[in-house]
């Protein structure tokens, strides 16, 4: 069973007690959660071949409206998101430098429904576990995060690139992902397109593709989450994606929406499935 479902199943649990009115928010914990896992795999450090670092210190900036209704629980609700990102942490083999912790605020800037993740690696001199998923000690010399906080790689950690990308709303940069997966290479220099889902590469072939539960989708994803006619990524300059009127909604790149541009990379979750969208020019 993934982790995102875990997850999901352990808040589920809770439904009956006081707890059940996170799930009356436009946000979604389970959303959240992606957003923590798509934030780690972002900003994985590569220390040596049997230590990646991610991040263990996380915010997640909520819109006033939502910030109210979760406010109340953001301890246990912490606490639950923080427990995903350790089991997650530890499928992946990634490793931390201090406790993770996560904790929630107040953006005004954002509108219902939308939500935005910062993150930062915050060392810990009592820890000395070495196991994936859990804490390191930090390096000789380490003073914990590097200057700036949220989006910024741990001190004594390799360079990052030199010209790194511009930093997502919020103005907090962000390093890119340490690896990416093989591009598919294109013939006669045309743009070729097709996702990825739990490894498995879809080819898209037709201006447009149908992701759904039906057999009768062009892409099928078996998640009772997903509707039978979830979305369509439409091909194009740009791709764009759109909800064709589904139960549970798209995130796109952490933004719950209806619609949205596509770029190289970005991740689309559906149900608890995350699908990543790629693209390739000859």
């Amino acid at each position: 069973m993934g982790v995102l479902k875990k997850f999901e199943q352990r808040l589920e649990g809770l439904v009956n007690g006081t707890f059940a009115k996170v799930f009356k928010s436009e946000v979604q914990p389970v959303e959240i959660a992606g957003a923590l896992q798509r934030e780690c795999d972002n900003n994985a450090t590569i220390w040596n071949r049997d230590r990646t670092v991610v991040p263990n210190d996380f915010i997640v900036e909520l819109s006033a409206p939502d910030y109210e209704r979760l406010s109340p629980y953001s301890g246990q609700l912490g606490d639950e998101l923080a427990g995903m990102v350790r089991d997650y942490a530890k499928q992946q083999r990634y490793t931390f430098m201090g406790p993770i912790k996560v904790h929630l605020e107040k953006a005004e800037d954002l509108d219902t429904g939308l939500y935005r993740v910062r993150s930062r690696t915050l060392a810990s001199s009592s820890s000395n576990h070495q196991a994936p998923g859990a804490s390191y000690p930090a390096p000789p010399g380490h003073p914990g995060a590097a200057p700036g906080g949220y989006g910024y790689p741990p001190v004594g950690a390799p360079p990052m690139p030199s010209a790194p990308p511009p930093g997502r709303p919020g103005g907090y940069g962000y390093p890119p992902p340490v690896q990416r997966p093989p591009q598919i290479p294109s013939a006669g220099g045309r743009t070729r397109y097709w996702i990825e889902i739990n490894g498995t590469r879809h080819q898209i072939s037709r201006p447009t593709m149908v992701l759904g539960r039906s057999t009768d989708a062009d892409v099928r994803i078996d998640d009772p989450g997903v509707s039978r006619r979830h979305c369509e990524i439409r091909t194009g300059m740009p791709s764009t994606i759109q909800d064709l009127g589904s139960t549970n909604g798209i995130v796109v790149d952490g933004q719950h929406t209806t619609r949205a541009t596509l770029r190289d990379g970005s991740r689309i979750v559906v149900g608890s499935t995350t699908v990543i969208y790629r693209q390739a020019e000859g």
